[in-house]
């Protein structure tokens, strides 16, 4: 899909946060999502949507839902918990809470897309991929993020994005659903300086 590159300055928000994507461009980046994963998959008559605990649980509800409406294909829900299966789990001053994956579906022989709301580095890519070849082997395995941030350490490139954008070091992307964080935002959150 075309996805626009964007670079700061954004609208400013108090604080250290300065608005990236609406809420309204936010729902558009799903539509758009959905669209370009359905004419990526001709002729599929089924395709499973596997959200990445945690934001990206809600955005592949929302992308499910939008494929719903356009109709004539099939949708599986599963979620991933790729916590076992990261490589900075001992940077960590609290382990994350494990929410366990739940695929109750076979993915033999299926299309399957992975759904998380920020790609940077690739390695929650490669811990996903992990743990989802646990419940067996796909057709194949695609890439939706909202939000593709440029800064990647493993070769892993999203097949779907809603939006591109390079950031200054110090900044990073936080996305908020309605169903995990009571309201829809995504932003650029600046670290306040230690000096």
């Amino acid at each position: 899909m075309n996805r626009r590159t964007v670079r700061a300055p954004f609208s400013t928000m108090p604080g250290n946060e300065r608005t990236l994507l609406t809420q309204a461009q936010m729902a558009a980046g799903v539509q758009a999502l959905a669209q370009s994963i359905l004419t990526a998959n001709p002729g599929a008559e089924s395709i499973a949507l596997v959200g990445v605990f945690t934001r990206g649980v809600p955005l592949a509800k929302r992308i499910a839902a939008e494929i719903e409406k356009i109709g004539g294909v099939k949708v599986f829900l599963g979620t991933i918990d790729i916590t076992q299966y990261r490589d900075d789990l001992s940077t960590f001053q609290m382990v994350p809470k494990l929410e366990g994956s739940d695929i109750a579906f076979d993915i033999d022989d299926l299309n399957v897309v992975l759904c998380d709301e920020v790609i940077y580095t690739g390695r929650s890519v490669r811990a996903a991929l992990d743990e989802l070849l646990n419940f067996g082997r796909p057709k194949r395995v695609q890439l939706a993020v909202l939000v593709d941030r440029c800064g990647r350490e493993f070769p892993v490139q999203p097949d779907f994005s809603a939006l591109k954008v390079t950031l200054a070091p110090g900044e990073r992307v936080a996305v908020r659903f309605t169903e995990v964080d009571g309201e829809d935002a995504c932003t650029v959150q600046t670290q306040a300086s230690t000096r």
